[in-house]
């Protein structure tokens, strides 16, 4: 299947353009807030900007603004965007929309006097307050696996497309913020007191990150595909079950995602390369591993933050737009790199010539994924 629109909500901007274009500057949305959410420790995050989301939904539709939750209309902006792209009827039949999200409404939790109802709380709410926005009836799927989510929810549209009959899949991908969130992540020190460094071997945490992003995929079925279209060939999953938190050390569960592939011609490895210790050394074990050590390997944590269930999507879809104009991108943060086994981290944009990558996440439970694009008409 390949890809037919897509779209980038961050901090830094509202289309995909805006953030490709910011990424290629090397300008970063992550900032430092020191009273946030009423915490007593400041963080460094990616924060989208109220008063601009609004104003940007309230052009897009007539609908009040406080008719759905931030989530919500982000990933409506997201999925609008990219559906016009693709010059598709959403409300046909033959579209099916997946929402991937990690927390969801969960910041509802903190106001129980909000002025929405209480279902709006489950995830499966919001996804069928998305689908039903652009009129679509059949229910939507929602994918919520840790921080693979929004690299399962796309094997899954392989999965609806190839077997189920679809002929578009709409894959929305959004998280939110909130109090929750940044103090776990916080109460077991995995976020960084200054900027991330993904691979670098002074790393100490990662930062966390606000996004929406929207892939609309459409079968090809053995058709001539758009020149320069980019094609998602190949997913995989794997749960080590090593631990309620992290995958395992030796990268068990991610190099059996990556073999399962059977790739060729790879141009650059999209890390999810959070910056912590654990995590950055482990993708080097299975990179190894899987004998793919000389591979370019780019992590885009340092521009947006961890965007947890929206970070699958938006980060393929920042590496298909790279693979389409024949670069790697420059992985921000890192100076020195230095993980348990060696790896080729991208320190400065850089030219390929090959025409394939993978895309890989780990997360909570030791879950891992891995997925291969390729440019097509070029292989």
């Amino acid at each position: 299947m390949y890809i037919l629109g897509d779209n980038i909500i961050s901090s830094l901007g509202f289309s995909t353009a805006e953030n490709y274009e910011a990424v290629c500057f090397g300008r970063s949305g992550l900032r430092y807030y020191s009273d946030k959410f009423d915490l007593p420790e400041p963080f460094y995050s990616s924060l989208i900007d109220e008063d601009k989301l609004n104003d940007a939904f309230t052009a897009l539709s007539s609908v009040s603004v406080e008719k759905y939750t931030r989530l919500e209309k982000m990933a409506i902006l997201s999925a609008f965007s990219a559906i016009s792209a693709a010059g598709i009827d959403a409300a046909a039949e033959d579209v099916l929309f997946i929402f991937s999200t990690t927390k969801g409404n969960i910041d509802l939790l903190d106001n129980l006097n909000n002025p929405f109802e209480k279902a709006r709380v489950y995830l499966w709410r919001s996804a069928q307050l998305i689908a039903e926005y652009f009129g679509n009836k059949n229910e939507p799927i929602v994918v919520s696996n840790a921080c693979i989510s929004s690299c399962a929810a796309q094997i899954m549209a392989m999965n609806q497309i190839n077997h189920h009959g679809y002929k578009y899949v709409v894959v929305v991908g959004a998280e939110v913020l909130s109090k929750f969130i940044v103090s776990g992540f916080q109460s077991f020190k995995a976020l960084s007191p200054s900027l991330c460094m993904p691979f670098d071997k002074n790393r100490c945490g990662l930062n966390l990150g606000e996004a929406a992003a929207t892939i609309v995929y459409a079968a090809d079925n053995g058709c001539d595909l758009p020149e320069h279209a980019v094609s998602l060939k190949a997913g995989a999953m794997h749960n080590d079950s090593n631990h309620i938190s992290a995958p395992s050390r030796t990268g068990e569960g991610l190099y059996r995602c990556i073999m399962q592939l059977r790739y060729e011609d790879i141009a650059f490895i999209s890390a999810h390369g959070t910056a912590t210790s654990y995590n950055d050394d482990m993708e080097s074990v299975a990179i190894n591993r899987a004998g793919l050590q000389d591979v370019p390997v780019t992590s885009l944590k340092g521009y947006f933050g961890h965007t947890l269930g929206a970070a699958g999507v938006l980060e393929s879809i920042m590496s298909c737009h790279a693979l389409q104009n024949n670069i790697v991108l420059k992985t921000a943060g890192t100076e020195i790199p230095g993980t348990i086994n060696p790896v080729n981290v991208c320190l400065a944009n850089a030219e390929i010539s090959k025409h394939s990558f993978i895309k890989m996440m780990s997360g909570f439970g030791g879950c891992n994924a891995a997925l291969l694009f390729t440019e097509n008409n070029k292989i």
